[in-house]
């Protein structure tokens, strides 16, 4: 069993997300990745205003209940508190019987460029195998040299889609129907979320 543990605030979930999801299953060939929305980003919660998270989990759910290769996992929510990703590796690691090798976790090179700001961010190099998705403009001299051996980059759409982008794009009444599915825009809407009337 190979598994790819993909988190984030899903806020809102959109396509780029299933896109990269599918292309690192297809390239390391992965039984399973799993969504595991963040109760509390450690890195967001100061700056931006989260959707509640029974929402998002409802508008990642419309997204992935059926598609058998994709899974969503409530870890995070039901730990409660700061989302540290080293305890849901060793969690997943011990819920799942997986080793260290079978584990992969998706982070984007954006959060490479903190990543020696996070909790036990040794630990988390240690117990499972961090895949980096380019984010566009990134340049690997912007990241720590010791990093750069113990991760692997894949080659993946070069998605130009970011969730801040969309929740403005919601606020300013603009189209979004190539941004997310229509299942979540239908659901933002009903709920008036982002600013929508």
């Amino acid at each position: 069993m190979k598994v790819c543990l993909f988190g984030g605030t899903f806020d809102p979930p959109h396509n780029a997300h299933f896109i990269i999801a599918e292309a690192i299953r297809e390239i390391l060939n992965l039984n399973k990745i799993v969504f595991i929305p963040a109760y509390r980003p450690p890195h967001k919660f100061e700056v931006t205003p989260v959707t509640p998270v029974e929402h998002r989990i409802a508008m990642l759910k419309l997204c992935i209940d059926d598609i058998p290769q994709f899974e969503f996992s409530d870890i995070e929510i039901k730990r409660g508190g700061v989302s540290y990703t080293i305890d849901t590796i060793l969690e997943m690691k011990k819920l799942h019987g997986l080793k260290s090798e079978e584990l992969f976790l998706l982070m984007g090179s954006d959060s490479l460029a903190q990543f020696k700001s996070w909790h036990r961010w040794e630990d988390v190099l240690e117990e499972s195998n961090v895949i980096v998705a380019r984010r566009p403009r990134f340049e690997k001299t912007e990241i720590d040299p010791s990093l750069i051996e113990r991760v692997t980059f894949l080659n993946l759409p070069r998605m130009e889609i970011s969730s801040s982008e969309i929740r403005d794009r919601f606020h300013a009444d603009r189209m979004t129907r190539f941004y997310v599915p229509p299942e979540v825009s239908d659901y933002i809407k009903k709920n008036k979320f982002y600013g929508t009337k």
